[in-house]
């Protein structure tokens, strides 16, 4: 069985971004051994032309073949022009307003995306699934969802998106490890309970 992952990048205060969903505020934070531990440890995180500018654009990928996004955080490739922003990936987007793809190589899930989900982790071999971004996304997966990896920038928003859209779910997950960067990010990893 495949994994899902919700790797996410969060305020010390638990929000994804501002009220409208900006997370902008915390891309300064992404720099040297930081960066390195991205670049190295999930490879497959960073957008195509992100990998082509930094020259990793052949790495292999080593955790993830799939990757699934929200709307809103396909749009923010679409503001750009870049249709397919994880190309090394298969790409799926979970949109009930989108109706048709821009790009052959991305999918939409219109409906029942917990189906869809089951279905791409009960898929045989290949490596796990990444999700990326999505509040709401997020909060319809919960129950889906295997591992968090959390990284916490050293910002407090007071409000904003929340990790998780969704209605109260007592969920538990076991702290796997804890990395500290000098620039003040923490990074926790999370299994769920079993």
């Amino acid at each position: 069985m495949r994994k899902l992952t919700y790797l996410i990048a969060c305020s010390i205060d638990g929000f994804i971004g501002d009220p409208g969903g900006d997370a902008s505020s915390m891309y300064p934070f992404v720099v040297g051994e930081f960066f390195e531990y991205l670049t190295t440890e999930y490879p497959e995180t960073n957008p195509t032309h992100v990998r082509r500018a930094i020259g990793t654009d052949d790495a292999p990928n080593t955790k993830f073949d799939t990757i699934i996004q929200g709307r809103g955080s396909y749009e923010e490739a679409l503001k750009e022009g870049i249709t397919s922003p994880f190309a090394h990936l298969r790409e799926y987007v979970a949109s009930r307003t989108l109706a048709e793809s821009p790009d052959p190589h991305v999918e939409i899930i219109g409906d029942d995306l917990v189906a869809k989900v089951r279905e791409l982790k009960a898929e045989e071999g290949g490596l796990g699934i990444y999700l990326c971004g999505g509040s709401q996304v997020a909060g319809e997966l919960l129950d889906e969802i295997d591992e968090l990896v959390v990284k916490t920038y050293p910002v407090v928003y007071g409000t904003g998106m929340p990790m998780f859209g969704a209605d109260f779910a007592h969920t538990e997950f076991t702290l796997e490890g804890t990395r500290t960067f000098d620039n003040g990010v923490v990074v926790r990893t999370y299994s769920r309970k079993r």
